[in-house]
């Protein structure tokens, strides 16, 4: 009949086209979606409040078990900190600051350093943390230093020290750079700060010189970053500070010079450590990416550790002791 000449006919090749539209849609829709799913793993951990990994098990270097396996000394020795928040402790579980864990071994320690602590190898060790949580180096000088009255003559001092990363980061940019809260300045207007800082640890050291007339060595951390060296504040949210590297790097710097000076003040290279395990933990295209424990060590406020990160503080500080303690409490040259 005529009419049925003008009715459609659905072909093949009509069809394969919708077969196409709907592929192209699907590899869209794909490439949408994984591209979702990328950003927020590489990217957007901080700004839309994902937590970061932070993994599971032990952290940080091996230590070795032989040099615990005799006693040090069974004279009198104080393990002192004094310092900031890392030293405090602070996002730590109970028992797991790197202070702590230096001393003793938690309840919840790992196979590798079930007695691997000081006072498993000191039998007079005495623990005193002055340190406190949010002070910078000014305060540590003024506050905890100052009044600290000197240790007996018999007792022999070990010293951990976290000091000047407060100097830096306060107030986050809330306020005019300042001595003390030096967040945004440029590293010309920091000069003079830097240089006070130089003085300053220098007075810390000899104070505590000072504080034990038996004898002490002190273990000082240099300031970690939190960026994994790539400097962008903006990364965790914070403000932008485009001489970030160049300041915090000037601090350091101070830091290497002191310990470098002073044969009784030994480098814990906290940095070093923990570029890695920052902002850019999971991006494994960044120089420092951990392939063997691609984790983020730090607390929730970024200024901190969390367990992990403490529990690899503790081991970088008892591998800069065993070089130099035993020898030395034995009357050896240190």
């Amino acid at each position: 009949m005529q009419g049925d000449q003008n009715v459609p006919v659905a072909g093949p090749a009509r069809t394969q086209k919708r077969s196409w539209r709907a592929v192209v849609l699907l590899v869209v829709g794909l490439a949408l979606v994984g591209g979702l799913v990328g950003y927020l793993r590489y990217f957007a951990t901080f700004r839309f409040w994902i937590p970061p990994p932070v993994g599971s098990g032990p952290a940080g270097p091996d230590v070795p078990r032989e040099p615990f396996a005799r006693v040090w000394s069974s004279e009198p020795v104080v393990l002192l900190g004094i310092g900031d928040s890392v030293t405090a402790g602070f996002g730590a579980s109970p028992g797991l600051s790197y202070f702590e864990r230096l001393a003793a071994n938690p309840p919840s320690e790992f196979p590798d350093m079930e007695g691997i602590c000081l006072s498993a190898v000191l039998s007079q060790l005495k623990s005193v943390n002055i340190s406190v949580s949010g002070s910078d180096s000014i305060q540590h000088l003024e506050d905890q230093l100052a009044n600290l009255p000197p240790f007996p003559s018999d007792t022999r001092g070990i010293v951990v020290v976290t000091t000047g990363g407060n100097d830096l980061i306060h107030w986050y940019g809330r306020g005019t750079p300042r001595e003390g809260a030096m967040y945004g300045t440029s590293l010309e207007q920091a000069q003079p700060w830097i240089e006070n800082f130089r003085v300053r640890l220098n007075a810390m050291m000899d104070r505590l010189d000072q504080a034990f007339p038996g004898g002490v060595q002190i273990f000082l951390a240099t300031i970690y970053d939190p960026s994994d060296e790539v400097g962008d504040p903006a990364a965790a949210g914070l403000p932008p500070w485009p001489e970030l590297l160049a300041v915090h790097a000037a601090y350091n710097d101070v830091i290497r010079e002191v310990a470098e000076q002073r044969d009784n003040v030994h480098l814990v290279d906290m940095r070093q450590a923990f570029l890695g395990h920052g902002v850019h933990c999971v991006q494994w295209w960044r120089e420092h990416y951990d392939r063997s424990d691609p984790h983020y060590w730090y607390y929730g406020n970024l200024e901190d550790p969390n367990d992990r990160g403490y529990d690899a503080i503790r081991r970088l500080f008892l591998l800069k002791m065993i070089a130099v303690v035993p020898e030395w409490l034995a009357g050896g040259e240190a």
